[in-house]
């Protein structure tokens, strides 16, 4: 079963140090999990301070600064993996270095009707090399619960696969998925060695996220006139968020040995 962790935490948490050592930890789970077949796609995203958000009102489009939810722990990166069960996945959630000082909710994916199918997707950026062609962004689809009627939704989840396609047919496509309703979420937290699972996503907002898109632009002029053509953008909102580029592990490896050495 396919579930998407999301990883929150206060951006000022972290010292230095902390963070490239979170880091390194981070990929070598990626690495294992993908030896096993269970790694699907991960990335950390730049700060919430870059974030923008697109609405459609009665045909105009509406684009502010700012993350979708004013919350004190924001969405700073995400998982996407391949497991047995909803235990497998708090297992794995567990050995993350942010649920130490933050929260990894798991959400379940909802898996499209036998009619409907996604594209194969790119493979998505990894370097800071690789990004200075293009950009990769997460959009997060916001709503609230039963904004679509059961008779526009199948015409909805359509359109939003019609609009993978196009994409894909510009190289523009990495991937995009629904999740499953909130109350199939699971926070997980480590603290002090403890773990803590609590049924529910993590921020109690009136909006809860429904699914993502992972879109490749020349820059955010481009991802917002994409997000604009998502029907969610009609009844709800899409937070779009750059991805950040890692740099090559050597030379976060040498950044982690001089923060020691200094």
């Amino acid at each position: 079963m396919k579930y998407m962790l999301l990883i929150y935490g206060a951006e000022d948490g972290w010292t230095e140090h902390e963070r490239t050592e979170c880091m390194l930890e981070s990929m070598s789970i990626c690495d294992e999990l993908d030896s096993q077949g269970k790694w699907l796609d991960s990335s950390p995203l730049h700060s919430v301070m870059t974030a923008t958000c697109v609405r459609i009102r009665n045909g105009l489009r509406q684009v502010t600064d700012g993350p979708f939810a004013e919350t004190t722990e924001q969405l700073g990166g995400y998982y996407i993996i391949d497991v047995e069960d909803r235990d497998e996945a708090i297992a794995i959630a567990s050995r993350l270095p942010p649920a130490k000082k933050g929260t990894v909710e798991i959400r379940p994916l909802l898996p499209l009707p036998d009619s409907l199918s996604l594209p194969e997707g790119e493979s998505i950026n990894r370097t800071e090399a690789d990004a200075e062609q293009s950009i990769d962004y997460i959009l997060l689809m916001y709503a609230e619960e039963g904004a679509w009627p059961p008779e526009e939704h199948a015409t909805a989840l359509a359109e939003s696969v019609g609009v993978c396609h196009q994409l894909h047919a510009n190289q523009q496509f990495v991937s995009a998925a629904p999740l499953q309703p909130p109350e199939s979420a699971t926070c997980v937290r480590i603290r002090n060695g403890s773990r803590e699972v609590v049924d529910g996503p993590f921020p109690e907002t009136k909006e809860q996220l429904g699914g993502y898109f992972l879109i490749r632009g020349a820059n955010l002029d481009e991802a917002i006139a994409i997000a604009a053509r998502i029907p969610g953008t009609r009844r709800g909102t899409a937070e779009i968020r750059p991805l950040f580029p890692l740099p090559e592990r050597a030379q976060i490896e040498n950044d982690a040995t001089f923060s020691k050495q200094t």
